[in-house]
């Protein structure tokens, strides 16, 4: 079984967990998920079975969109509201003064990530070293926030939906438009709508997945990745790019960008996997989904 299925993970379930529900669910070892959901949040988890796993960082590529609800007057240590309260104050800002603090995260910003997350630093992860006490430096990344459109106030509550880049803290903006009002703010609840080519409307939540439904729901691999362009390659090709090795051919290397991610196709319609035309070395495979 290789493909991808387009989860909705409820709250209470963390991404481990759909992760190792959809491995017993398909009799399958090689099982991943793009782009970790906290367990307090719910929404669009892609799970990738089989030969897609390859594929990951390429369908996490994509932008996310998110509908946050912000609390507003609190802040806590996790940044959001499972953690511990670790500031309170009385709301002394106005509904306008909010929104245009809101909106003057969008665009290209620089965002420091919360203390609990995944990511790792000299090898422990963040929440780990955390939950002992220990606070670290944590390196500031660019993100974009490409929109913002506020939902609904009703204070201390400011629900908005935000479509940013991959690797966006929801938590650590809701965190930051806080401080920036001077009030604190935290984030109170978290649902993903969309991620990449998928969308809130065509999942399936995990609950109701089972052994029957599961072969409708699954998505082929290159139907996952219909943002990124196809090349079908010709049978005098075809060794080479089963092999690994480099087209050179110009007649071929026209017809196709340079340094832009292709969907591959042989025999007409068989996906083999992701290449690209690297300038000064000619087209070849990034990730190879079947032997040569």
């Amino acid at each position: 079984m290789n493909g991808i299925l387009n989860i909705n993970k409820p709250k209470g379930m963390t991404s481990f967990d759909v992760v190792k529900k959809v491995k017993s669910i398909c009799n399958m070892k090689r099982v991943g998920h793009t782009g970790t959901l906290d367990p307090g949040a719910s929404g669009v988890l892609p799970i990738c079975i089989g030969r897609a796993t390859k594929l990951v960082d390429y369908i996490m590529e994509g932008s996310k969109t998110y509908v946050a609800t912000l609390k507003l007057g609190v802040v806590t240590d996790t940044y959001d509201k499972y953690g511990k309260i670790v500031f309170e104050s009385n709301l002394d800002v106005n509904e306008k003064e909010i929104i245009d603090s809101i909106m003057s995260f969008k665009g290209n910003i620089s965002q420091i990530p919360p203390m609990y997350s995944a990511l790792k630093v000299n090898g422990k992860r963040l929440y780990e070293l955390a939950r002992k006490g220990i606070k670290v430096e944590r390196k500031t990344r660019n993100i974009t926030i490409y929109s913002i459109d506020i939902l609904k106030v009703d204070l201390p509550y400011v629900k908005f939906e935000v479509k940013c880049s991959k690797g966006t803290y929801i938590r650590s903006l809701c965190h930051d438009i806080g401080q920036k009002l001077g009030c604190g703010g935290t984030m109170w609840e978290l649902l993903r709508t969309h991620s990449g080519g998928f969308d809130i409307s065509d999942s399936i939540s995990v609950l109701d997945l089972n052994e029957v439904n599961v072969f409708q729901h699954l998505i082929p691999m290159d139907m996952a990745l219909e943002g990124y362009p196809c090349v079908h390659i010709e049978d005098n090709f075809k060794k080479h790019v089963l092999n690994g090795l480099p087209i050179k051919s110009n007649k071929f290397l026209n017809k196709i960008e340079e340094d832009v991610l292709y969907r591959v196709y042989i025999d007409k319609n068989k996906f083999i996997g992701i290449g690209m035309n690297k300038k000064g070395t000619g087209f070849k495979m990034k990730k190879l989904l079947i032997s040569g």
